[in-house]
């Protein structure tokens, strides 16, 4: 199969707090996620005396993965604190602390103990903007461990993003690195309406630069470009970013250049930035960690191929978990998406 037109270059994205090149230097760390999480909440924290951290043993236990550390002993209990064992009273305490003036932020420990909070969630912290005919602001952000790769016991590896990105009233973002994770938390805490921030727990030692300056709220909204190609374009997000990175390493050998493209933003997605590119390439695989029945590619695909119906090659095809419980650790590999099974699905596409 002959190699289509070269795909677009990526997007460039704007930073603030651009200053001398020591400077920006100096704001640049080699971090892990989880630390990338704790000095964004630190730097709101020590910028804006609203912001208030709550949980399940965030403070002195400095919470399960220890993104919270060290934030009690700098701030004290009244902006880091405990909560009882009730997601959904951590949740409807935030509601009203909103809409008193703070911005709270909220750690659910796993993601499978968020369902007990997901009727504040839905059906008052999503819709209370509309109901007041947009008069109160719900700055609040809830940061959520989610996803598999951890061998995890039950209810500890869930991925529930499609339950809230179809709830309207919610942005639903999920980083694929250490420098959008920062970047997530100090836009997120900013930004007037309810953040679902998705944190990739099976990404969360990663290690890769941060630049503390860039403050792009851009990217609660616009897909990054992971990585060029001409031949399939692979749509993801969260911990499958590396995996298709990875994927597109080993395809790349065979003489196939997949351009991977980490959506960052689950709601609202950056459906042009996906246009533009599936129009290039002809083809579109989609690859998350959730399972496929009634998931987040399922919308991609159908969007994806409205929009471009008439340029696409063969049939955008998704990569995914299967519609069954999340299963023991010991498997848990063979429920998540690998190179493997996105190199299958690549050839696939690449047969029509």
């Amino acid at each position: 199969m002959s190699p289509l037109s070269q795909s677009p270059a990526a997007p460039t994205l704007s930073q603030n707090g651009q200053g001398a090149n020591q400077r920006e230097v100096a704001a640049t760390q080699e971090l892990t996620m989880v630390k990338a999480i704790n000095l964004a909440l630190r730097h709101a924290m020590e910028q804006d005396q609203k912001v208030l951290v709550m949980g399940e043993d965030v403070g002195q236990l400095g919470g399960v993965f220890r993104v919270t550390d060290t934030l009690q002993a700098t701030f004290g209990p009244d902006r880091v604190r405990d909560t009882p064992l009730a997601e959904s009273g951590i949740v409807g305490t935030a509601i009203g602390l909103a809409m008193r003036g703070y911005k709270p932020v909220c750690e659910i420990q796993f993601d499978g103990f968020v369902y007990p909070a997901f009727d504040q969630i839905t059906s008052q912290l999503a819709k209370l903007h509309a109901r007041s005919g947009g008069q109160i602001e719900l700055p609040v952000l809830i940061r959520l461990p989610y996803g598999g790769g951890i061998g995890a016991v039950e209810h500890h590896s869930e991925s529930p993003e499609a339950l809230f990105a179809h709830t309207a009233g919610l942005r639903v973002v999920t980083p694929a690195t250490p420098q959008d994770a920062y970047t997530m938390v100090r836009a997120g805490i900013d930004h007037p309406d309810p953040v679902i921030l998705l944190e990739p727990k099976g990404r969360y030692w990663q290690r890769d630069p941060v630049d503390t300056t860039r403050l792009d709220p851009a990217v609660l909204t616009s897909a990054r470009l992971a990585r060029p190609g001409q031949h399939v374009t692979v749509a993801a997000y969260g911990p499958t970013v590396q995996t298709a990175l990875e994927a597109a390493r080993q395809a790349a050998v065979q003489g196939v250049e997949l351009e991977v493209w980490d959506l960052r933003a689950i709601s609202p997605l950056d459906f042009d930035a996906l246009e533009v590119s599936v129009k290039a390439t002809g083809r579109l695989i989609i690859a998350h960690e959730a399972p496929v029945y009634f998931g987040a590619g399922a919308e991609i695909a159908a969007r994806l191929t409205e929009r471009c119906f008439y340029h696409l090659q063969a049939p955008p095809l998704r990569v995914g978990g299967a519609h069954l419980p999340y299963p023991p650790a010991l498997v848990e590999a063979e429920y998540l998406p690998s190179p493997d099974r996105l190199l299958q699905a690549v050839h696939q596409a690449m047969a029509y």
